[in-house]
């Protein structure tokens, strides 16, 4: 990899999309355009070509080589944007504040018929001009399934834990969140704090800031709860969100588990202490090493059988099947055309009288019908074959596939973009180690992308986050 100025040039064989700029003419032009209405209607200040757009102080959009973000949008639309910012053809040093602006406004009014314009690549003759279909090689079949998850989870065990807090899980946390919210006369929300801080959100969604060093609160609406979270809360919350579902999924001594997505091993542990004899599978060979390693730490390998299967293979050990069925953020992986196979799985699995815990990204529903087959820059250089459900889609799908139904469910998108935050500050703190590592430059820059932009999602309610717990139906 050779260096332009400090940015380094991408890798054409690891990076062949980010090194190479399309050439476009005239969507370029139109997205130029387009980028400068934006900069005029968002809280945004767009620097680069010779001028400057958009009010002083919001978060700046710096463009380093103008006509190449230009192109790279135009001929790819959203995956154009972020192999920009991959590249170093743009940068910013507010990313999540950058993103979580574009992504509020796409929310509400304030960009008017050009909120539609990126329905134009969810529709099939579109798809093709944006490359934004999803890759046969990415499908989740069996062995397709196993290739997607080595991408991903295989990468370094040691790279995750430069981010992740000790327990190694790699989902939402679940923060306290007991300090009210109440509306301000300007349209705003504050947050009541402990004594002698002070938080205010200019808008529902904004980040709100707190005087406490190293905290942060999140306010949805007006009239819900705050959450804050500091760095040294990670590991509590992680488990907290973990006790949680097991409490709800009924858990307890000699309850037979399973868990469908091992992770690194918190939860299997956790439910081994409680007494639970437990089955744990994954198809992540560096997740399977690494979590038999800290059962045994543990001391619960006499309770906790870990195996390298796919959840299409699952055979109980006791023919009654389990007490309990336990997965976290792993239907994500599944995929729309195995959504019916995942749930069946779990109906068959599940012994009479026993209960489901799932912990579910989620998008609005309609979101859900309208982006289901669209290609996206996270399934291209972060999740392939990822797909996340709607609420309404796990209903319907427990409705259809199983005799079960959905018994209650808890929704705290917010604590995801608390996570997400202090997941982002680990990683960019430790850019040297992930470096040392043997992870060049734009897989950092591919990474704070990811992490910045799921943050702003979750921040502005594009994504949420939910517990769910099944149950045979009466």
């Amino acid at each position: 990899m050779t260096s332009t100025g400090n940015i380094a040039v991408p890798d054409p064989l690891r990076w062949p999309d980010v090194a190479a700029v399309p050439h476009s003419p005239f969507r370029a032009a139109v997205a130029a355009r387009l980028l400068r209405r934006l900069a005029e209607r968002v809280p945004i200040r767009l620097v680069g070509g010779g001028d400057a757009a958009g009010p002083p102080g919001a978060p700046e959009l710096r463009l380093h080589r103008p006509a190449a973000v230009y192109h790279r949008l135009g001929a790819r639309g959203l995956i154009g944007f972020g192999e920009g910012y991959q590249a170093g053809d743009w940068d910013t040093d507010d990313l999540a504040g950058l993103l979580t602006a574009i992504a509020a406004a796409l929310r509400d009014a304030r960009l008017g018929a050009l909120r539609h314009l990126r329905r134009l690549r969810h529709l099939p003759l579109t798809r093709a001009l944006f490359r934004a279909r999803l890759p046969r090689a990415e499908e989740n079949t069996v062995d397709g399934a196993r290739r997607n998850i080595h991408h991903h989870y295989d990468l370094s065990n040691d790279m995750f834990a430069l981010f992740l807090d000790e327990s190694m899980t790699y989902s939402s946390a679940l923060f306290p969140a007991d300090r009210p919210v109440r509306p301000t006369a300007d349209g705003g929300v504050a947050v009541a704090l402990t004594p002698g801080e002070l938080a205010v959100a200019p808008a529902p969604g904004d980040l709100a800031v707190a005087a406490a060093p190293g905290d942060l609160a999140l306010t949805a609406a007006p009239g819900e709860l705050a959450v804050t979270a500091a760095s040294g809360d990670l590991a509590v919350a992680q488990r907290n969100k973990i006790d949680r579902l097991l409490d709800h999924s009924g858990v307890g001594p000699g309850s037979r588990v399973l868990e469908i997505g091992t992770g690194w091993g918190e939860l299997a542990i956790r439910a081994a202490r409680r007494g639970a004899a437990v089955h744990t599978v994954t198809i992540s060979v560096e997740q399977r090493d690494l979590a038999a390693r800290r059962v045994a730490e543990a001391g619960v390998n006499d309770r906790v059988t870990i195996e390298l299967r796919d959840y299409r293979h699952i055979e109980p050990a006791d023919p009654d099947g389990y007490d309990a069925i336990v997965s976290v953020e792993m239907i994500e992986a599944v995929g729309e055309r195995y959504w019916p196979a995942y749930f069946s799985t779990l109906d068959r699995l599940l012994a009479p009288g026993g209960r489901v815990g799932l912990q579910a990204i989620l998008v609005p529903h309609d979101r859900l019908r309208a982006a289901r087959r669209t290609y996206t820059w996270i399934q291209k250089y972060i999740f392939p074959g990822g797909v996340i459900l709607s609420t309404e889609a796990i209903e319907q799908l427990v409705a259809g596939h199983t005799r079960l139904r959905v018994r209650d469910s808890h929704v705290f998108g917010t604590h995801y973009a608390a996570t997400l935050r202090l997941w982002r500050e680990r990683f960019t703190a430790n850019a040297a180690a992930v470096a040392a590592l043997g992870f060049d430059q734009t897989f950092r820059r591919t990474w704070e992308y990811y992490l910045a932009s799921c943050e702003a999602g979750f921040t502005t309610g594009h994504l949420d986050v939910g517990q769910f717990i099944l149950e045979p139906r009466p």
